[in-house]
């Protein structure tokens, strides 16, 4: 998506936003540039799809960081799986531990899964609750552990 920015707007009107979100109604194109230079910010046209087309008022800044996290969203997420076992070593759960956050914090879905053989459903269970928890400030689990005969598996969401 390509966003318009202050000259580049053609339309005769707009609706305005100010910077704080507060709502300034429909006004001339023309008086809301003037009232973008005189604050020196930028203008920016947040949608073509109705008329008069909103705009916004943006400093420099908040324009370039708005476009990459347009850019971020029209990413499609991707589900990454990491399979560990019940009797995981310290230095290896870590290890998977720094490898979802990774996952995440890229944007893209973690669905952790554990093996089990036996009588290994509560450990499993434990371990996959201790790794939501350590987890937890990079992504949320969609839904709870889900234990199906020959694993264990939770899936987070960044």
């Amino acid at each position: 998506m390509k966003m318009l920015m202050n000259e580049k707007i053609r339309a005769a009107e707009v609706e305005l936003t100010g910077l704080n979100g507060e709502d300034l109604g429909i006004m001339p194109t023309a008086e809301a540039l003037a009232m973008a230079k005189k604050l020196k910010v930028d203008l920016v046209c947040t949608s073509l799809m109705s008329s008069p087309p909103p705009c916004k008022l943006t400093s420099a800044g908040d324009a370039k960081k708005e476009k990459q996290q347009a850019k971020a969203s029209e990413r499609e997420m991707k589900i990454k799986e990491i399979r560990l076992t019940p009797q995981i070593e310290e230095h290896d759960y870590e290890t998977k531990q720094r490898q979802a956050e990774k996952i995440l914090n890229s944007g893209d879905a973690v669905l952790l899964v554990v093996r089990i053989k036996g009588k290994e459903g509560a450990m499993a269970k434990e371990l996959l609750e201790r790794l939501m928890k350590d987890l937890r400030q990079a992504g949320r689990p969609t839904t709870g552990v889900q234990l199906s005969g020959k694993q264990a598996a939770v899936q987070l969401n960044p």
